[in-house]
């Protein structure tokens, strides 16, 4: 593979071939192919989502190679196409296209292989149903489902081809054995990852692996896991391949709607630091801490660090081997990171608060204080704002919870239904209501400071009143780069770069599904995609 210079300044190493999948007919539009010069290697045509297109139309816009694929429904595609039908479109492709894909082992017939030469083939397998529960059976599981999937290389590879991809389900959850099949293997004609959103994270990572290519969507990201182009680029810093000997991450309940990807991943790649950071997809957080560590010992690159959103903040603590005071107090830790070899936890949720105020010029050592919200980040808020010499109160929905925190924190509680903001100096709101406010801000005090842990694009119904009201806000996005700094630290020991600012990288986040700007079938979503339970 080609040497190249990204932002470490200097060449390091490897560089996959982008290819850029044409999923919808927006797509084969002339702006969205001209936006993919300089930026994609090749084309791939889903045949079964768009057609088929005219390949001299396709090559007036796009200068790269061009793949044709006619996924059926065998192999999770849409082409219900019959037999004749489907053998006659991927014999015309073949007279247009560089590569063909061809299924296996139900295109592998004698008429097509004397049609599409070796140098021509992508032989592909995607698994139709589940191929494991390799996740929740442990080591062993894993190993079964990685030698299950070198058996099904093995008869693939028995059909010479240029490139062979392989894309079983990603089991009970977190992932598959498909990065450790690319590990094993030592090939650079293979791509594995699983599929679904649960194994997004293997498709980025399978490059560094020794797969020769990635995949990326030129529009919004497909319900299938695969990313878009976009985010290829400004979350991982792809098609450049720095070198990698660990990984950290983000795991939570939907981890690949937040910015702390594209924010660490661009910081580690101006320090030059050999890591990647991922997002993954977990229910039940014991099962995949286990994974993880299993994944690590069998080849694949070890976990380093970790933040932990909600519900699972509670669990991080407990996996520990060390926590600090502040995650102690509170029950809860959004971040777990190797420390001479031993796992720690804390919450950056306490620091972020506190540093977040400091910046805005509001000091909470004497105020009187509500927190709304008695989860992981409001028991640190908590907690951090008490140790700062504010007196506070605990306000919940829930009284169960409520009058839980309270006891753990030794803090008086009121029940949400019964709370007004009146009389209070600094409101802390720490739950993920965004739509609406969570307590009637035209009952707040004049001169009352409005701290918010959630943060989203367009700005929550908390922050639009407290503006309108002319109050002081700190909005959550100032929390959330503070704590992203934070983690950083923690998990790398180097404080974050100052370059590229932070803010300006979040600008647009998370709407530019693509190279050629946003599409339409993803702005509504990412105009509301809200998180704070962790950065």
């Amino acid at each position: 593979m080609a040497r190249v210079t990204s932002g470490y300044g200097a060449a390091v190493g490897r560089r996959a071939r982008l290819v850029a999948v044409a999923a919808e007919p927006e797509d084969l539009t002339p702006r969205a192919l001209r936006g993919l010069t300089g930026v994609a290697d090749e084309l791939e045509i889903r045949a079964d989502l768009v057609g088929d297109p005219d390949p001299s139309r396709l090559r007036r816009y796009f200068g790269g190679r061009l793949t044709y694929s006619l996924r059926s429904a065998r192999h999770g595609g849409r082409s219900a196409a019959g037999p004749v039908e489907r053998r006659t479109r991927l014999l015309r492709a073949a007279d247009h296209y560089e590569r063909v894909d061809l299924e296996a082992m139900d295109d592998v017939q004698p008429q097509l292989l004397a049609a599409v030469p070796a140098r021509q083939r992508r032989v592909s397998w995607h698994a139709s149903g589940p191929s494991g529960r390799s996740e929740g059976r442990g080591r062993a599981g894993l190993l079964e489902a990685s030698a299950g999937l070198r058996e099904r290389f093995a008869a693939m590879s028995a059909v010479p081809a240029a490139l062979y991809l392989l894309v079983p389900q990603p089991g009970a959850q977190y992932g598959s054995a498909a990065p450790l099949l690319l590990t094993g293997l030592g090939r650079t004609d293979v791509t594995a990852f699983a599929s679904g959103p649960v194994g997004m994270w293997t498709r980025v990572l399978a490059p560094w692996l020794g797969a020769p290519v990635v995949y990326g969507r030129i529009g919004a990201p497909g319900a299938d896991g695969s990313p878009s182009v976009g985010r290829l680029l400004a979350d991982y810093g792809l098609p450049a391949l720095p070198p990698l000997s660990g990984l950290v991450g983000i795991a939570g309940h939907a981890p690949e709607g937040s910015p702390s990807p594209r924010l660490h991943n661009a910081a580690l790649r101006e320090l030059r630091l050999p890591a990647l950071y991922l997002p993954f997809p977990v229910d039940t957080f014991f099962r995949f801490w286990q994974w993880s560590l299993d994944f690590g010992a069998l080849g694949g690159p070890p976990l380093r660090g970790l933040t932990v959103t909600a519900p699972h903040k509670e669990s991080a603590l407990h996996v520990a081997d060390a926590a600090d005071p502040e995650a102690l107090g509170c029950g809860a830790a959004n971040l777990l990171w190797l420390d001479a070899g031993r796992w720690r936890a804390a919450t950056t949720d306490a620091v972020g608060a506190l540093r977040a105020l400091a910046l805005g010029g509001v000091d909470p050592n004497g105020r009187r204080a509500a927190v709304i919200g008695c989860g992981g980040a409001g028991r640190a808020v908590a907690w951090a704002l008490r140790a700062a010499g504010a007196r506070v109160t605990l306000v919940n929905r829930g009284t169960a919870h409520g009058r839980e925190a309270s006891s753990r924190l030794g803090l008086p509680y009121v029940p949400l239904a019964r709370f007004s903001p009146a009389g209070y100096g600094l409101l802390a709101h720490a739950t993920p209501l965004v739509e609406r406010e969570p307590f009637p801000v035209a009952a707040a005090d004049a001169d009352a400071v409005v701290l918010e842990m959630p943060y989203r694009d367009p700005p929550t119904a908390l922050a639009r009143a407290t503006r309108a009201r002319g109050l002081t806000g700190i909005d959550g996005w100032q929390v959330l780069i503070v704590e992203v700094r934070e983690q950083f630290r923690l998990m790398t020991g180097h404080p974050m770069p100052e370059t590229p600012p932070l803010r300006a990288l979040c600008r647009g986040w998370p709407e530019e599904a693509a190279v050629h700007g946003r599409t339409a079938s993803e702005a509504p979503a990412a105009a509301h995609r809200t998180r704070r339970e962790a950065p």
